[in-house]
């Protein structure tokens, strides 16, 4: 017997899901719907089964797309993708690994959800429009001026400087043994002058609502962690990117730097207990 499409592309149908949702919750539950959908499909008429499960798959995820949208309104503080556990296999597709980072799924939020799916199915896993648009039901025409926009709308905020994974974990190590040991000096030399921390709590454990600008303000509100509480540090492979997971007395959280010229310039902080489900088991991420 052959295997299932739907089980031969599911790493697939995960990722297109993800990356439009920022959850990997919410992804799993539209890929549910959409296994649902597929089992009652005549196979015999699906030409292209690859194709047609992104195509459900998409649609799926645009409807739970448009009801988290609303609901992320009342979100209490910042919201952030829900960070993954991955295997340094992922950095090795480098626009895949860039397409899944904390840093590029916050653009990506940014974006609504046309945008948003549009962006994905073009430019990271490289559909003709024409697929897509039967996907999210508007003209190939549009298609191409929605994908035009977002594509200008990601430029304009995505990180602009590429930097080797050596580079990316040394920085890592350096920043999360400061943190630990509470070293103001370093965290300080660490960081870019205008670094941004951004912190997501959820409303559920403690953390910033607002995001904290500037190394003088986030150096030392970090150096203060390790004399109110057990800090312990490792450095792990998050969303394709070393990163960093962090206990504070036993309180999980999930750490993504963005780097630039070897120095921090963005730092994610997810503490939602209900965001760290996926960091025991690496996730299947392919395009």
């Amino acid at each position: 017997m052959t295997e299932d499409p739907f089980v031969t592309h599911r790493g697939l149908l995960f990722t297109v899901a993800y990356e439009m949702l920022g959850s990997a919750a919410d992804a799993e539950d539209v890929l549910q719907e959409s296994w649902l959908r597929w089992a009652d499909v005549d196979r015999a008429q699906v030409r292209d089964p690859r194709a047609y499960l992104v195509r459900t798959v998409t649609r799926q995820a645009l409807n739970r797309l448009r009801t988290l949208s609303r609901s992320r309104e009342d979100y209490v503080g910042e919201w952030l993708p829900e960070p993954l556990l991955t295997s340094p296999d992922v950095a090795e597709d480098i626009e895949l690994a860039e397409s899944v980072s904390i840093a590029m799924l916050t653009v990506l939020e940014t974006l609504g959800p046309a945008e948003r799916a549009v962006f994905v199915l073009r430019e990271v896993f490289e559909m003709p429009y024409g697929e897509i648009a039967e996907a999210i039901g508007k003209s190939t025409a549009a298609v191409r001026q929605i994908a035009r926009r977002a594509r200008e709308h990601v430029a304009a905020r995505r990180p602009r400087v590429r930097v080797s994974r050596s580079e990316q974990q040394a920085v890592v190590e350096r920043f999360l043994v400061a943190l630990r040991t509470g070293q103001l000096r370093e965290l300080m030399e660490i960081m870019a002058p205008d670094v941004v921390l951004i912190a997501d709590g959820g409303g559920l454990v403690p953390a910033v609502l607002t995001p904290v600008h500037g190394a003088d303000v986030v150096a030392p509100m970090l150096a203060r962690a390790n004399r109110v509480a057990r800090v312990e540090t490792t450095t792990v492979w998050l969303n394709g990117a070393p990163a960093g997971r962090i206990e504070f007395d036993g309180e999980p959280a999930a750490v993504s730097l963005a780097v630039e010229d070897g120095r921090v310039t963005r730092i994610y902080v997810v503490r939602n207990p209900r965001k760290l489900t996926r960091l025991d088991e690496p996730s299947e991420l392919a395009r």
